[in-house]
């Protein structure tokens, strides 16, 4: 399989870690009469509870590009090493950005997002090149 491919499936397992640390982390804040009512008002969230919750909705954000970028790099057969590069560089700075927003590491987070933006930038270039 595709290195490409296999790091596609490895931020699928980072999304699942988002999304399942988040809604542990909220539950003590939400309780489980909201988890399990129709949710009509918000609870906003604190401390790490509120930083997971917004660093996998950013994540929701970043992911769609990523997956689309990979499936046409594979699909065009312009996979190499531009494109393994940068799911490479996607996946492990997605996989180091929860856990610097998780404990509030700031400037190191935004320089991280940055580098997962820097790789799918790259598997883009491979489409080009």
């Amino acid at each position: 399989m595709a290195l490409e491919l296999q790091m596609l499936g490895w931020a699928v397992v980072i999304g699942l870690v988002h999304l399942f640390w988040a809604a542990a982390a909220a539950q003590p804040q939400r309780g489980l009469k909201w988890n399990v009512g129709p949710r009509d008002t918000p609870v906003v969230l604190t401390g790490m509870a509120g930083r997971l919750e917004r660093a996998f909705a950013n994540f929701r954000e970043t992911f769609p590009f990523f997956a689309a970028a990979v499936l046409v790099a594979y699909l065009g057969g312009r996979l190499g090493m531009l494109s393994a590069h940068g799911a490479v560089l996607y996946v492990g700075a997605r996989a180091i950005y929860i856990l610097l927003y998780a404990f509030g590491v700031p400037v190191a987070r935004s320089l991280v997002w940055l580098a997962s933006v820097i790789g799918i930038g790259l598997i883009l270039a491979a489409l080009v090149i």
